[in-house]
């Protein structure tokens, strides 16, 4: 029997989907490596470890693949070393920055970040820092050796200060606040369980955090908003990089929300706020080379661009700055816009639609799903309904594997 987990990623090939991350994400996966092999040996192992940064767009019909490339880049990513963070639109408001910068941090382990930034400090003093027991601090450690001296804490405050309170490409606030937290972890300022707690959830937006506890610290509150909000997700790719890791990526999916008007949904986006999260959106190209160690992806279905009245094109600021883009009817690796389209007419041969469908009708088949393979002449009639249809070539495939090939397209 399947576990839990492969049950829930076969109802989701079941239904169309990508399945989820994970060994079988990676054993059905045929023709996308001409893309994420691509992303990963320039991006994810080279410009981006080095201290670039870059916001790429994924689009394509629905079916095309979208979610499964966002899935295969978070797996490639970790195994470089990078932090990943990923949520849908479905999840997240977009039309206030405030809302992604929280979003992103809530779903970072930020704790074991600033102990990867105590353990950098720690080494670079000539410590190893997997000598120092668990539940001691450095402090601890050097007075067991009688080393902690005041030239000790002395250059614990120097480290501290040259990675934050004197970095340029920190905020003020975020920097002061992981500069103490980082300082009670080494032992060298300690804090209060209460003052940590405080200065955390002041970190994550808290708003019931009052100024005057903050300044009791030593700290001059700046609260998170939607205006300075991307400084701050520059503070946190700068944190995440410093404590050891190659770099960040974050993933949004399904941003074809934006265009949700549903009075039934949860999220649903007036004109105003639309407009708001393409200004944000737009905002977030402006600054992304001020950035560093920060790969942002946004992937939406191929109606986003589409569509005249609320798709991109009606917010000319932003339409401006990605129009020129989408050109080509070739796929440009290098380019802004990862059209999935494209890479479906330039990579999925009827040989490559033929060698997918086998690869998820044996992972079917041997969990007791009733699946077969398509012929050429199946995969000659996909390319086919593709070309002519709203639905993209993985999706196709995967309908037609689950009938044995006798669905019609």
């Amino acid at each position: 029997m399947p576990g839990i987990e492969t049950s829930a990623q076969l109802e989701n090939l079941k239904k169309g989907l990508a399945p989820g991350r994970g060994e079988l994400l990676r054993e059905i996966s045929c023709g996308v490596d001409f893309l994420t092999d691509f992303l990963a040996a320039h991006y994810l192992e080279r410009y981006i470890p080095e201290g670039g940064s870059k916001i790429k767009f994924v689009t394509g019909h629905k079916g095309s693949g979208k979610t499964h490339l966002l899935q295969l880049l978070e797996e490639a990513a970790e195994e470089r070393g990078f932090l990943t963070v990923s949520f849908s639109a479905d999840e997240v408001w977009l039309h206030d920055f405030r809302e992604i910068y929280l979003a992103v941090l809530k779903r970072c382990d930020l704790p074991t970040i600033l102990h990867g930034c105590a353990d950098s400090i720690i080494s670079e003093m000539g410590y190893d820092p997997n000598a120092i027991p668990k539940g001691k601090t450095l402090i601890d450690y050097l007075a067991e050796r009688n080393e902690a001296d005041p030239l000790s804490k002395s250059t614990i405050r120097a480290a501290l200060r040259q990675r934050f309170t004197q970095n340029p490409m920190m905020d003020n606030c975020f920097a002061a606040c992981c500069a103490l937290l980082v300082g009670d972890i080494l032992g060298h300022p300690v804090l209060e369980a209460s003052e940590r707690d405080m200065i955390l959830a002041f970190l994550y937006g808290d708003k019931s955090v009052r100024p005057s506890q903050m300044r009791a610290v030593g700290i001059t509150p700046s609260k998170v908003t939607k205006y300075n909000a991307r400084y701050l997700l520059r503070s946190l790719a700068e944190l995440v990089h410093m404590s050891g890791f190659s770099g960040m990526l974050i993933a949004v999916d399904d941003l074809e929300r934006l265009m949700n008007r549903s009075a039934e949904e949860v999220i649903r986006y007036t004109k105003m706020k639309r407009e708001d999260a393409y200004e944000s959106i737009r905002q977030l190209i402006d600054d992304i080379d001020n950035m560093h160690y920060l790969l942002f992806i946004l992937s939406f279905d191929r109606e986003l661009i589409d569509h005249e009245s609320y798709g991109l094109k009606s917010y000319q600021a932003l339409w401006m700055r990605i129009q020129n883009e989408i050109v080509s009817k070739r796929m440009n690796r290098f380019g802004d816009i990862l059209d999935l389209d494209r890479l479906a007419d330039q990579v999925y041969t009827p040989e490559i639609l033929r060698e997918m469908s086998e690869k998820l009708a044996d992972v079917l088949a041997s969990n007791g799903i009733p699946a077969a393979a398509i012929s050429e002449a199946d995969a000659e009639e996909l390319e086919e309904a593709a070309l002519y249809g709203s639905l993209g070539l993985p999706y196709l495939v995967n309908r037609k594997v689950l009938t044995g090939g006798a669905d019609h397209v």
